[in-house]
């Protein structure tokens, strides 16, 4: 589920907040959406956020929507009440009318779907019988009350009730209380039998609630859907929502990328500032969306379910644990090989064993990328080693574009000299720009010149 992954999951947290839900409900069931690997699943909550985001943008809908806005704006998720009605636990009469709301809710909703031509595609159960229950007088308002008409006994007692003397009242009170107390039992044992059907509103319209806000979101961020139609593994032009507009905050550029992924192992290669490790976190942010039924940041897309995205990304040095960043890291990875031997993985790897010394760094890198270029998973790993002496694929971030340098160079403009795009790369070399930027960033001489001299050696 959502909630599951959110800690471990660069960006999602920053996809859910974003997120614009109508009732608690519907946030709710955001959480408690599932992992999704089969392609009918993944087509039909496709189906489903393009169908209401073409609803919703619809101007001949807009009466329609605002009315369905209106209905989850009002809904309470009620799960305990409907869990005492399933296991016959006497309700109260706020019980009772909670479960009257959702019923005038519910029936509203289906009517406005029907309206936008949606009631075919989210199917919400009639339970009108469970508001005539609750509403024997034909109000036609979502208030409750226990009315005189259930029982033939209460008018009498409470027209006595109005004015009976203090003596008089407390014995017409618990009259009253008594018939009243009937009625609820009476009124449980005539709702039990639509218990289903009152969960299945419920979570019809948290569900509605919850596609709603990944098609605002859509419209929003300018997200598209998947093609699962192939066999192919890319995103065109695929952004970072966070970094996205993050940069468009400060005044910064922001480049998608296009990015064409394979069965096996690709390299990662650019200098540092080259936007690997973004890239990394923003593939995996994608499939994770993907799978769980979200639109996708990217012009375009192709994409096929993965059993799980697993990410070795960032400091993994866990002090609680007592852990050093290397024995973490070394510790993960060799859960993402057991696993991939049974499972098909998306891995996504940021330049591993960078903590130990090179010479046996080197050596794991080449180690692990030859037993995962022969799994069946996807696995893209940045690195800086040069000649590994490997066939895996490389490809390359272009990286600092020293000719379009029109300024003197920053921290703060670098950014915009910096070409994201990735191009293959037959080289078994990394890329050397480290000391040309930190020359052109005014960096003190005699640390530049000094490790130009140790490089020649």
């Amino acid at each position: 589920m959502i909630k599951d992954k959110i800690k471990e999951v660069p960006g999602l947290l920053f996809v859910t907040d974003s997120m614009e839900f109508m009732s608690s409900a519907g946030r709710r069931r955001m959480f408690e959406q599932p992992w999704m690997k089969e392609v009918e699943e993944l087509h039909r909550e496709q189906k489903h956020v393009e169908a209401i985001r073409a609803a919703m943008t619809n101007p001949d809908n807009a009466k329609a929507v605002n009315v369905l806005r209106h209905q989850l704006m009002q809904l309470h998720d009620i799960r305990t009440t409907l869990h005492s009605l399933h296991t016959h636990v006497l309700l109260d009469e706020v019980e009772l009318f909670e479960l009257k709301n959702l019923a005038y809710l519910c029936n509203i909703s289906r009517t406005a779907l029907s309206d936008m031509a949606l009631g075919h595609l989210f199917t919400l159960p009639d339970i009108r019988p469970v508001f005539s229950i609750l509403d024997p007088d034909a109000t036609g308002v979502p208030n409750f009350y226990i009315y005189d008409s259930y029982d033939a006994r209460l008018a009498p007692i409470r027209q006595q009730m109005k004015v009976a003397d203090d003596g008089r009242m407390a014995e017409l009170l618990a009259e009253q209380n008594t018939v009243q107390q009937q009625v609820i039992e009476m009124l449980c044992d005539r709702l039990w039998p639509y218990s289903e059907a009152l969960d299945a509103a419920l979570e019809g319209m948290a569900y509605i609630d919850f596609t709603m806000a990944k098609a605002v979101l859509a419209q929003s961020w300018n997200l598209v859907m998947p093609d699962m139609s192939g066999e192919g593994h890319y995103f065109k032009a695929l952004f970072n929502p966070r970094l996205k507009q993050h940069n468009e905050k400060v005044g910064l550029r922001y480049q998608p990328v296009d990015v064409d992924l394979s069965q096996g192992v690709t390299f990662i290669t650019g200098a540092n500032m080259a936007g690997k490790t973004v890239l990394l976190k923003s593939v995996g942010l994608a499939q994770m969306m993907y799978q769980f039924g979200f639109p996708l940041p990217a012009g375009s897309c192709c994409l096929q379910p993965v059993d799980d995205v697993v990410f070795c990304i960032g400091d993994e040095q866990n002090e609680m644990n007592g852990l050093s960043s290397f024995a973490s890291e070394i510790t993960r990875i060799s859960e993402v090989l057991y696993r991939s031997q049974q499972e098909r993985l998306l891995v996504l790897i940021d330049e591993p064993a960078r903590t130990t010394n090179p010479v046996e760094g080197k050596a794991l890198v080449q180690a692990l990328a030859t037993i995962m270029d022969s799994r069946d998973s996807v696995t893209l790993v940045t690195t800086h080693y040069s000649q590994l002496g490997l066939a895996c694929r490389r490809l390359r971030v272009k990286g600092f574009v020293e000719e379009l340098v029109d300024t003197p160079l920053t921290a703060e403009n670098i950014n915009r000299f910096i070409d994201y795009s990735l191009v293959e790369d037959d080289s078994d070399e990394v890329p050397h720009e480290a000391l040309r930027i930190a020359e052109m960033l005014s960096c003190h001489p005699d640390l530049v010149s000094s490790a130009r001299q140790f490089l020649n050696h």
